[in-house]
C-alpha cells in the first residue's frame, strides 16, 4: 500500500529528507567576515580559554547525532549502514519536527568483525571522538549483545547524555502505556505476570526496565525464536540475568495465565489460542514492525482488554517518537552529562499523566485533523479520556515533547548531573511549547 508514496517520498523532489540550513545570513561582506575570517577566531580563542563556551557560540548544544552500523534496523535485521541510512534521517527528521533539536544521521562503516556482526571497541572509539561537536549522543539500530557494551562504556567516557533509542526508547514508551492499562484493569506491577517475546534489545530493556517501576523479577519470562530463556540457553549475560527458573519451554506455555504480553519480535507468532490463554483483562502489547505479532482485532476477539502496537493506524501507538524529541530536550536544555534512570522515568510517568487529562481545545483540534478515525470514535473526549483504547498519546499531541522535557530537565537537576538550572518550570515549559510552534511555522 505504502511501497510507491514511500519511495516517491524519499527520492522527490530531491534525494532524503534533510538539509543544513544556516541560522544566521551571510549576504555581506560584513556577514562574511563575521561568519569566517577573520571574525571566527574570536569565538575560538574564547572557547580554548573557557571550554563551557562552547555551548554559547556554536550549536553543539541543540545538536545531536543519530549514530547506527546498521546492524539491526527496524524489523529487516543487519542490512547495512548505507541501507539504514533512511531511517536515520527520519529519525533526525522527527527530532527537528517535533523538538527543534539539530540531528545529523551518521552511519558507520569498518566497525564490523569478520562475521558481519558489530565490534563494540571499533564503534565506541568513533563515537566517543565525536563528543567536542554534538550535545548527545543518540544510538540506533545496533545488534544485541553489543548495543549493550557500546552503551555502557560510552556513557562511562562521554560527558554528554548517551542514549540508546532501541533499548530505553522502547521501555519508556512502552511503561507508560503500562502504567495506565494496568489502571484500567485494576491491576498492580507487583503482582503482573509478565512474558516479553523478543530476547534482544529492545525486550531485555524493557524487562529490566519494568523491575526498576515495581514489576517482580520472578513474574517475568523472557522467550526468543527458541522458546523460553532459561539458565540453560541464555545466549549471552543480559539474557542470563533474566532467564528463568520455570516449567515452561515455549511461548505458548509461558503466555497461559500472563497478564501482560510484550512483543518485540516477529509478526503473527502469538495465536488467538494464546491470547485466549492469559488472564481476565490481559494487556497486549505487540510491537513488532510492520506486523505485530498480532493483529489487534484479533487479541480483542480472544479476550485482551488493552492492545497496542508500535504503529501509527491503530489505537494506542507505543512509539519511541514520544518519548526521544522531549528527553533530549530536556537533557540538552539543562546541559546534563547523562541520560540517567531517574530521568527515563520521569518521562514515562509525564506520559501517562498526559493520557489522563483534558485535552485543550487547540490540542484537540490538532488531533482531530490528525486522527479523524479516532476523533470520530471518541477517543479524545472526555475530562479524562483514559480508556482501553487510549492509553498513552498521539505523536501529534503538543503537549508531550514541552511535558517531557520539563520532567526530564528537573530530574536532571534534581539528581546533581545538570549543568544549568531552570529556576520556572512553568515559564520553560511554555516557553519549549513556544519555541516547537514557532519552528514549525516556519
Amino acid at each position: 500500500m505504502y511501497e510507491n508514496d514511500a519511495l516517491n517520498y524519499h527520492r522527490l523532489p530531491e534525494a532524503g529528507k534533510l538539509h543544513v540550513v544556516a541560522s544566521k545570513p551571510c549576504e555581506t561582506q560584513q556577514d562574511l567576515s563575521l561568519a569566517y575570517t577573520p571574525g571566527v577566531a574570536k569565538p575560538c580563542l574564547l572557547i580554548h580559554d573557557h571550554p563551557e563556551a562552547v555551548y554559547d557560540y556554536t550549536g553543539k548544544g541543540n545538536t545531536v547525532a543519530v549514530v547506527s552500523d546498521g546492524t539491526a534496523v527496524l524489523g529487516l535485521g543487519n542490512i547495512g549502514p548505507a541501507a539504514g541510512l533512511p531511517v536515520m534521517e527520519g529519525k533526525c527528521v522527527l527530532f527537528k519536527r517535533f523538538a527543534d533539536i539539530d540531528a545529523m544521521p551518521l552511519c558507520l562503516q569498518n566497525v564490523f568483525t569478520p562475521d558481519g556482526k558489530t565490534d563494540a571497541d571499533k564503534l565506541i572509539e568513533i563515537t566517543a571522538a565525536l563528543e567536542p561537536t554534538f550535545g548527545g549522543i543518540n544510538l540506533e539500530d545496533i545488534a544485541a549483545p553489543a548495543c549493550f557494551k557500546v552503551e555502557t562504556t560510552l556513557k562511562q567516557r562521554m560527558g554528554i547524555p548517551v542514549f540508546h533509542d532501541d533499548q530505553h526508547g522502547t521501555a519508556i514508551i512502552s511503561l507508560a502505556a503500562l502504567l495506565n492499562a494496568t489502571r484500567l484493569c485494576g491491576k498492580k506491577l507487583s503482582e503482573l505476570q509478565v512474558v516479553v517475546n523478543g530476547a534482544g534489545a529492545a525486550g531485555l530493556a524493557c524487562a529490566n526496565f519494568y523491575i526498576l517501576a515495581g514489576v517482580q523479577r520472578e513474574n517475568i519470562v523472557i522467550c526468543d525464536r527458541q522458546g523460553v530463556v532459561s539458565q540453560q540457553n541464555a545466549s549471552n549475560a543480559a539474557q542470563l540475568a533474566l532467564a528463568t527458573d520455570r516449567d515452561c519451554r515455549t511461548l505458548a506455555e509461558a503466555i497461559r495465565g500472563a497478564d501482560f504480553f510484550l512483543g518485540c519480535s516477529a509478526g503473527n507468532c502469538v495465536t488467538t489460542q494464546m491470547i485466549a490463554s492469559m488472564n481476565r483483562n490481559a494487556i497486549v502489547f505487540a510491537m513488532a514492525n510492520p506486523v505485530p505479532e498480532i493483529m489487534p482485532d484479533l487479541a480483542i476477539q480472544a479476550g485482551a482488554f488493552v492492545v497496542g502496537t508500535g504503529r501509527t493506524d491503530f489505537p494506542n501507538q507505543i512509539n519511541n517518537v514520544l518519548g526521544f524529541p522531549g528527553i533530549f530536550r530536556g537533557a540538552l536544555d539543562v546541559r546534563a552529562s547523562d541520560i540517567t534512570t531517574e530521568m527515563k522515568l520521569a518521562a514515562s510517568f509525564a506520559l501517562a499523566e498526559i493520557a489522563g487529562q483534558e485535552i485543550p481545545a487547540d490540542c484537540l483540534n490538532t488531533l482531530q485533523a490528525a486522527y479523524p478515525a479516532d476523533a470520530a470514535a471518541g477517543i479524545f473526549k472526555g475530562q479524562n479520556p483514559l480508556k482501553a483504547s487510549y492509553v498513552i498519546p498521539k505523536p501529534f499531541d503538543a503537549r508531550v515533547v514541552p511535558y517531557v522535557a520539563r520532567k526530564v530537565a528537573e530530574a536532571a537537576m534534581r539528581t546533581g548531573i545538570a549543568r544549568c538550572q531552570i529556576t520556572d518550570l512553568d515559564k520553560y515549559e511554555a516557553a519549549v511549547s513556544q519555541r516547537i510552534r514557532q519552528r514549525q511555522v516556519c
